[in-house]
């Protein structure tokens, strides 16, 4: 099983007026930590689109449990679920610095071939470094 941590403060500008984070930032915190995932590998978003290959979300899932505040250290945690093939799957836990869990959540992403726009397997490339 693959996975990665992921920790950044919660900014100002991603709360509400209680101080709260919005619930609509949670899936931006589970993109910044499935790039990070990546970016660990020695992969990055940029590369592989400048190689045609893109990852567009089909299902986003998530169940909230507590809520983060301002200023929380927050950690990502980002684990592929299963081999790659034409899509890719992600479960994410959302803790605060406290190691209490604030959200649960599940993402699944096509392989897209930017140009035709058709899905296609997982590049060869992803699959070495994940040491399939």
């Amino acid at each position: 099983m693959h996975f990665h941590r992921f920790s950044f403060r919660v900014r100002y500008g991603e709360t509400d007026q209680m101080g709260v984070v919005y619930h609509g930032n949670y899936p931006q915190f589970m993109e910044m930590g499935r790039v990070e995932w990546l970016r660990s590998l020695g992969i990055s978003y940029k590369n592989m689109e400048e190689n045609g290959v893109m990852l567009p979300v089909i299902s986003l899932e998530m169940k909230f449990k507590k809520s983060a505040v301002y200023d929380d250290l927050i950690t990502v945690v980002t684990t592929l679920k299963k081999k790659p093939s034409v899509r890719i799957e992600f479960d994410y836990q959302i803790f605060n610095e406290n190691e209490e869990l604030l959200v649960e959540g599940n993402t699944v992403l096509a392989f897209v071939n930017m140009a035709s726009k058709r899905p296609i397997r997982c590049p060869e490339y992803l699959l070495k470094k994940l040491g399939y």
